[in-house]
């Protein structure tokens, strides 16, 4: 009987944690370009110091290169410019966050490059507010809300929307340059 109600009262607090959990979400903050975002910690995989980029020819500006993971090869995105911005200057405080996303029902990880990394903030999600129609210098698409944090608004990234493979494949098709008929004939 004992073990029963241990069962019973295990699973109120799982209930309860998984509610607490619905209302309230992890979120990685940094800075890029002087603005606070957020991105839900969920398909955060690492965070790592900038470097040993390798470049690759022909990639679209927000294509900063690659880099080697435990043998892996994981595209590196310069999220300054993804938002059309200028290039990210790197410091000594950049860094690369690398994401898992799901593109065509398989795993990906990306690369992003941040200014810098704040912290993890636990956001309620009635301190979030939809993501505003107009002023601010992203796509209202790329976000998923506005969090609430001591007074400030925090942008809260709809990452799977702004590391869209598809999307990115467009725009890397639509950023190359043809090459001219001359240098394919020779």
């Amino acid at each position: 009987m004992v073990s029963l109600v241990k069962s019973a009262e295990q699973k109120e607090i799982a209930t309860r944690d998984s509610r607490a959990a619905e209302e309230s979400g992890q979120y990685l903050t940094f800075l890029q370009r002087g603005e606070m975002f957020a991105i839900a910690i969920l398909g955060i995989k690492e965070i790592m110091e900038y470097g040993n980029l390798t470049t690759v020819p022909l990639m679209p500006k927000f294509i900063s290169g690659v880099i080697n993971i435990r043998g892996a090869v994981v595209p590196v995105i310069d999220l300054s410019a993804r938002f059309g911005r200028e290039k990210a200057v790197t410091t000594r405080r950049s860094c690369i966050v690398i994401i898992e996303t799901l593109n065509d029902n398989e795993k990906m990880d990306i690369g992003i490059i941040v200014d810098s990394v704040s912290e993890v903030l636990e956001i309620a999600s009635a301190e979030i507010e939809p993501a505003p129609r107009f002023g601010t210098n992203i796509r209202a698409d790329f976000i998923s809300g506005m969090g609430k944090v001591n007074d400030k608004f925090v942008i809260i990234l709809d990452i799977s929307r702004v590391l869209s493979v598809d999307e990115m494949s467009v725009l890397t098709n639509t950023d190359r340059k043809p090459i001219p008929e001359q240098v394919l004939l020779e």
